[in-house]
């Protein structure tokens, strides 16, 4: 996990695909964090987004960095603790301009049920599951 974590740090962008109806929807994201020995991204409740995970917590997301990809295909879990915000926050102060960990809207998911597979052109893919 940790490996990934770094991965997607690297990045400094990944996109989130989530499911809208029979709509999927894709957006970039920043945010990944380690709390507590899981995965974390973070996002507003009151971005759709939210909404769209809230209906269907199954999720993926893609990363390219120096001639690698990750994907992360697994489902989201909301951790509301204000414990799990802060680190999100606290390991991305920038965010603070627009969310607290006690302004009601910051939210935090976890990834449970992962599998992420790494690539490249000419390689093989190697997994790794969390």
């Amino acid at each position: 996990m940790e490996r990934v974590c770094k991965f997607l740090k690297e990045a400094g962008v990944y996109y989130l695909a989530t499911v809208e109806g029979d709509q999927p929807r894709v957006r970039p994201f920043g945010t990944v964090n380690i709390f507590e020995g899981k995965l974390y991204i973070q996002t507003g409740k009151i971005k759709p987004c939210s909404k769209q995970i809230t209906v269907n917590p199954k999720v993926e997301l893609c990363a390219f960095h120096q001639g690698t990809w990750v994907r992360i295909a697994g489902e989201l879990a909301e951790d509301e603790r204000r414990e799990a915000k802060k680190s999100m926050l606290d390991a991305y102060p920038n965010l603070r301009a627009m969310y607290d960990e006690h302004d009601g809207n910051t939210q935090v998911l976890y990834f449970k049920h992962a599998v992420a597979t790494f690539s490249s052109f000419g390689q093989a893919s190697e997994t790794v599951e969390f």
